[in-house]
C-alpha cells in the first residue's frame, strides 16, 4: 500500500541577506505577513494537508523559530488571568504538540539538497513533504493539500509547478515534460537553472515537494551541481524512471516572499482576504493609488 505523507521538512537555515538589516537578529522566516510569521503560515498549510511531524533544518541564530512553536506557559497564564481568550487561542494555535517537532542544524550553507539531507534521520524510510516558507501560496485549498491529494492518485514524487517567462528559467528548476493533461505533467527530466535557450519547457518548480526517501541515497553522495552547491533538483532527477514523477499545476497564487516587493505584495494579498481588515486596507490603499 502507498504510504501516507505525514512528515514535512522546512529548510530554514538561510541568512536572509536580501532583507538585511531586518534579518540581522530576526530569522527571515519569522518576518510577519500581517500578524503571523511566514513560517507559521507554512506550518498551518502543512497541518491542513494532514502532516503530523514537523522537521526544521535551522542554522545559528535561529533560536526564535524554536521558541515560537514552543508553549510559553508564562504568557499563556498571563493571558488567561486577564481574560484575553482570543489572544490566548491565537498563541496556542502557534504551538506544535510535544514529540511532533524536530530541529536539526545545517552547519554549512551547501545548498537546498544538503539542507534536506540533514533531515534524513528523522524522515527515515517514509515519504515526506518539503515546504519553503519563502513561497507563500494563497488559494481556497492549501497548496500542499492539493499535492497530497495528487500523490494519493499517482504516488511517487510530486512537485508544485508554475509557468514562468522563458527569460526567467535560469532562476528555477525546470521540468522536461513527457505528457501533460493541464493539471498533472508526467516528468521525464529535470534541469536546474537552464539558460532560456536551453530550457526544455517553462514549467518551473516552486517551494513545494513530496518526495520518496530514496532521494537521500542520491543526496548522500554529496555531489555538487549548479553554483557549486548540492542541488535537490539533481537528486530528484535520478528518481525519474525508477519511480513516478509528476508536476502539479496547483490552484492558487504564489508570492515570492524572498523578494522585497514580493513580500509586500503577499502582505497586501493576505490582508485583503481577511474579513477583519480588508475594508480598512482597501481604504488605505486608495490614499496611495
Amino acid at each position: 500500500m502507498r504510504k501516507p505523507v505525514r512528515k514535512v521538512v522546512f529548510p530554514v537555515a538561510g541568512l536572509g541577506t536580501r532583507f538585511l538589516p531586518a534579518t540581522k537578529a530576526i530569522p527571515k522566516e519569522m518576518l510577519p505577513l500581517v500578524d503571523r510569521p511566514l513560517l507559521q503560515h507554512a506550518v498551518e498549510e502543512a497541518r491542513a494537508a494532514g502532516i503530523e511531524d514537523f522537521v526544521f533544518v535551522t542554522g545559528r541564530s535561529k533560536r526564535a523559530i524554536e521558541d515560537h512553536f514552543d508553549a510559553d506557559t508564562e504568557l499563556n497564564r498571563t493571558l488567561e488571568e486577564r481574560g484575553k481568550q482570543d489572544a490566548l487561542e491565537v498563541v496556542r494555535h502557534s504551538e506544535i504538540a510535544p514529540g511532533r517537532c524536530f530541529y536539526t542544524r545545517q552547519q554549512v550553507p551547501l545548498g537546498l539538497g544538503h539542507a534536506v539531507w540533514c533531515a534524513r534521520a528523522v524522515i527515515g524510510n517514509d515519504p515526506f513533504a518539503i515546504v519553503l516558507p519563502d513561497d507563500f501560496v494563497q488559494g481556497d485549498t492549501p497548496c500542499l493539500k492539493q499535492m497530497v491529494d495528487a500523490y494519493n492518485e499517482v504516488g511517487g514524487n510530486v512537485v508544485a509547478v508554475v509557468d514562468v517567462p522563458r527569460e526567467r528559467t535560469s532562476s528555477y528548476g525546470i521540468l522536461d515534460v513527457e505528457k501533460d493533461d493541464g493539471r498533472l505533467a508526467t516528468v521525464r527530466g529535470l534541469v536546474e537553472k537552464p539558460k532560456p535557450e536551453e530550457a526544455p519547457s517553462t514549467l518551473s518548480i516552486i517551494g513545494r515537494y513530496i518526495l520518496q526517501p530514496e532521494v537521500f541515497d542520491h543526496l548522500e553522495k554529496q555531489q555538487r551541481g549548479a553554483g557549486n552547491e548540492i542541488q535537490l533538483t539533481d537528486a530528484m532527477a535520478k528518481l525519474i524512471g525508477a519511480q513516478p514523477f509528476h508536476g502539479l499545476r496547483f490552484e492558487g497564487t504564489r508570492y515570492d516572499c524572498g523578494d522585497k516587493v514580493g513580500f509586500i505584495e503577499a502582505t497586501l494579498a493576505h490582508a485583503l482576504r481577511r474579513p477583519d481588515m480588508a475594508d480598512k486596507v482597501r481604504d488605505m490603499l486608495r490614499k496611495y493609488c
